[in-house]
């Protein structure tokens, strides 16, 4: 039975984490010219918003926010019904557009955007597979050391933001939500698939390496 409190805590979640996304990114815009500000602004403005949601979240829906991060555990776990995941992967990706249109409002943007921002080539696509990868350890690797969790996330993205030259996006709901910002967070729609193949290949091989490392619940030092 599908609980709607689940889909609702993914939906808020998504979208909330996409305005802190987003609205951040326009903000640093106005503030300043300087690229490394804006970064900075965005990422701590991410990691921030991370830590909140999931820990906020986590109790009702687990707080994925992220396709990857569901299929994964769907897969990993196997907790969860495969009409869960449908659903919960739908609620995120509605929530992260709505979260887009939310932000672009608050900053008197057109409602809806298309972004003109091309994130292209090899370099790209390996650190959002490295970022993906990353995400999924510290996640699994928390949750078997009982660590918290929401913290050891924020901190990855908010590390990871610096790291890669993709600026670690490592979630396909929240890469199509900043499709329509055309902002220092946008993504242009012809960059998504890739970014999404990237992101689905890094959900593998994470998963490997979980399964590897952690073969049960159990498994800590």
């Amino acid at each position: 039975m599908l609980k709607p409190q689940r889909l609702l805590a993914e939906f808020l979640g998504t979208a909330l984490l996409v305005m802190a996304v987003v609205g951040s990114g326009i903000m640093a815009q106005n503030l300043t010219d300087n690229v490394a500000l804006q970064l900075l602004c965005n990422a701590v403005a991410t990691g921030g918003a991370l830590f909140g949601l999931i820990t906020i979240f986590g109790p009702v829906s687990g707080a994925s926010f992220n396709p990857v991060v569901t299929l994964v555990g769907h897969i990993v776990d196997r907790e969860s019904s495969l009409r869960s995941v449908v659903t919960d992967i739908v609620s995120q990706i509605l929530g992260a557009v709505v979260g887009c249109v939310i932000a672009n409002i608050m900053f008197a943007h057109a409602w809806i955007e298309t972004s003109t921002k091309i994130r292209t080539g090899g370099p790209t696509w390996l650190s959002e597979v490295v970022a993906t990868v990353g995400l999924l350890l510290i996640i699994w690797g928390g949750i078997r050391a009982k660590a918290n969790v929401a913290a050891l996330v924020a901190a990855w993205i908010t590390g990871a933001y610096f790291f890669t030259s993709s600026t670690s996006v490592a979630n396909p709901a929240v890469g199509i939500g900043r499709m329509f910002s055309d902002s220092f967070a946008g993504i242009a729609p012809e960059s998504m698939p890739m970014f999404a193949l990237m992101q689905i290949i890094g959900g593998v091989a994470g998963a490997i390496i979980i399964v590897v490392m952690w073969p049960t619940k159990d498994t800590a030092q």
